[in-house]
C-alpha cells in the first residue's frame, strides 16, 4: 500500500509540474502593463505609443462597393475608445493592412513595413484571407512575424477572424475552425495576446442577429467593427 501510495504522489507531482510548465496565452492583466503605464503619464514624461494593425481589408477598413470607412473601422474605434481612457496619451494608430492579402504576403513585407514603424503593441488579423491557402503555410508566416516581433521586443496580440456570411460559423466545420484554432495556438506556444472577436460573431450568429453586424458579405458595418474593436480594449483596461 506504501508503493502504491508514494507512486500515486510521484505520478501527482509529475503531473502538476507539466501543468504548470505547458503554455498559455499572456494575461490580460499584466501583459501589457507597461504600454498602459505609459499611456497614463503626463507631459513632459509621456511619449508616442504606436499601435500597429496588419491584416487584410478588414482593418484596412473596406466596407461594400469597396469603399473604405476609416474612421469606422475597428483601428481607428479603438484609438477613440483609449483617448477616453488615457486622455493625457499621444497615440499613434498605424494601419499596414492591405485589402485582399494574405498573411504570406503580409510576411513578405513585414520588416520593411510594420517593423520600420517600432510598434509599442502589433495587432495581426488575416484569418479571413488565410483560409484559402495552405495552413502550414499559413502557420508559418504567422509564426515568423510573430518571431520578428518578438526579437524586437513588441507586444503582440494576434486576433480571429470576423466572419463570411457565405459560411455557417457555428458550424464546427466550416473552414474558418482550423485557423482559429491554430491562432489560439500561436498565442499559447508564444505567450502572446489574443483578441477574439469570432466567439462574440457566434453568439450574434446563434441568435440570428449576424446580418445586422455587416456591410456586406464578408465586411463588419461600424457595429461590427465595435464588437473587435471592444475585444482588443479588454487589453488596455486599466
Amino acid at each position: 500500500m506504501n508503493k502504491l501510495r508514494l507512486l500515486f504522489a510521484l505520478l501527482l507531482g509529475l503531473s502538476l509540474e507539466v501543468t504548470a510548465q505547458s503554455p498559455s496565452m499572456a494575461d490580460s492583466a499584466t501583459y501589457l502593463a507597461g504600454v498602459k503605464k505609459e499611456l497614463t503619464a503626463v507631459w513632459p514624461k509621456n511619449r508616442t505609443i504606436n499601435l500597429v494593425f496588419h491584416g487584410h481589408s478588414v482593418p484596412a477598413g473596406y466596407w461594400h462597393d469597396h469603399e473604405v470607412h476609416t474612421l469606422e473601422s475597428y483601428p481607428n474605434l479603438v484609438l477613440a475608445k483609449l483617448k477616453k481612457q488615457y486622455p493625457y496619451a499621444v497615440i499613434n494608430v498605424i494601419v499596414t493592412a492591405i485589402g485582399g492579402e494574405n498573411s504570406i504576403k503580409g510576411q513578405t513585407r513585414f520588416e520593411q513595413d510594420v517593423l520600420v514603424h517600432k510598434p509599442d503593441v502589433l495587432f495581426i488579423d488575416y484569418a479571413l484571407n488565410d483560409r484559402f491557402s495552405e495552413i502550414d503555410k499559413v502557420k508559418e508566416a504567422w509564426e515568423k512575424m510573430i518571431q520578428s516581433a518578438l526579437a524586437q521586443n513588441v507586444n503582440v496580440i494576434l486576433l480571429t477572424p470576423s466572419p463570411d456570411q457565405r459560411l455557417d460559423i457555428l458550424s464546427p466545420t466550416n473552414p474558418l475552425e482550423p485557423h482559429v484554432r491554430q491562432i489560439k495556438l500561436l498565442a499559447e506556444k508564444y505567450h502572446i495576446g489574443l483578441a477574439d472577436p469570432y466567439s462574440q460573431f457566434k453568439q450574434k450568429a446563434a441568435r440570428g442577429e449576424l446580418e445586422k453586424y455587416m456591410s456586406h458579405v464578408n465586411h463588419p458595418n461600424k457595429e461590427g467593427h465595435e464588437i473587435i474593436a471592444d475585444e482588443v480594449l479588454k487589453w488596455f483596461i486599466k
